[in-house]
């Protein structure tokens, strides 16, 4: 059996962690045989609830899981860590500007990247969830410097599922039959889901997106503006935002981090844009199409970009660098 490896997640009495602790805890992130200690980090009013989940966990009788760490001490939570998946963030409340969302979670992330800093591993593998998750990545990145740029992503591959399940569903396939798909940008409305790239195995033949769905205007139109919308559509059928298709996002961006992408196939996720190839600024969070090996990710480069795409690449470029402006603001205050 190989050393237990410390697993942090954050906003952890939260829905969507609830959803998510149990995939971790049984090994379907890490492993079938690799032990794990789940470190849970929440704020002090959430410990009682945090105390449910920590009972339920071990009610699962797992045995990949060693031990459980409940704590709302960052010293606790972000020691010697392997892996940090921070879901916790300033949730936006009824009448709150987008400026007031972003001053209050540049204040947390600041504090959980110099958490990072201190206590984790140099390698640690950092997954931002809680949005504006790009920003907040690159505040957290910028307060952990001694920690690699490249270990530090966000999560977009939900938009990336999103958009796989649509042309799965328009093509009347599984979505295991539908590969490259991009989410361009930001984990927000301005994103691009783009579908150029995308292949699709219809009747045991791969053909083009495009060729496979065979409607145009749905693929430049009501398709992008679905996934773009998916999560508020959720939030009103539910009155509660996605949690299921959150943690089941989380598993498969920490999966691919873990044991690499499929030969011929990249993924959605937002990376450092330093030294990308397709003219997006330098000092971003920007989800990319991604492949990993051994770890380490590399943008797919070369792809065509149609006058279509590249002017909503860059729309989506301009709102993550006025985030990224007004976060800095706060962060040297």
């Amino acid at each position: 059996m190989a050393d237990p490896i410390r697993v942090l997640v954050t906003g952890a009495a939260g829905q969507i962690a609830y959803s998510l602790l149990y995939s971790i805890a049984k090994g379907d992130v890490f492993g079938k045989d690799q032990p794990i200690i789940l470190v849970l980090l929440d704020i002090p009013p959430m410990l009682p609830v945090l105390e449910g989940v920590v009972m339920e966990l071990q009610d699962c009788a797992l045995p990949l899981l060693k031990e459980v760490i409940p704590t709302d001490k960052v010293e606790v939570g972000f020691k010697d860590l392997d892996a940090a998946i921070l879901v916790g963030s300033m949730p936006r409340k009824e009448g709150m500007e987008r400026k007031d969302l972003l001053k209050a979670n540049v204040a947390i992330f600041k504090t959980q990247g110099a958490a990072l800093e201190k206590y984790a591993k140099k390698t640690v593998k950092v997954l931002v969830v809680g949005n504006p998750a790009n920003t907040n990545c690159l505040v957290a990145s910028k307060s952990a410097p001694s920690i690699p740029k490249e270990n530090f992503s966000c999560l977009t591959r939900l938009d990336h599922n999103r958009a796989t399940s649509q042309v799965a569903m328009r093509c009347s396939v599984s979505a295991d039959k539908v590969k490259n798909v991009i989410i361009w940008g930001n984990h927000s409305s301005t994103q691009y889901p783009d579908v150029h790239h995308a292949k699709v195995n219809v009747h045991g033949k791969e053909v083009s997106a495009f060729d496979a769905v065979n409607d145009d205007s749905w693929l430049k139109g009501d398709f992008i503006s679905t996934v773009q919308l998916r999560g508020a559509a959720v939030i009103k059928a539910r009155k509660l935002s996605s949690a299921m298709s959150a943690a089941k996002a989380i598993c498969d961006h920490m999966r691919d981090i873990w044991f690499g992408t499929r030969e011929g196939e990249f993924i959605s996720m937002g990376v450092y844009a330093g030294g990308n190839s397709y003219g997006i600024p330098e000092d971003l969070i920007y989800s990319f199409p991604i492949h990993i090996k051994n770890k380490s990710w590399t943008v797919e480069d070369g792809l065509p970009i149609n006058d279509f795409s590249r002017a909503k690449m860059d729309a989506t470029a301009a709102e993550l660098v006025e985030e990224r402006d007004t976060a800095l603001s706060f962060l040297s205050q």
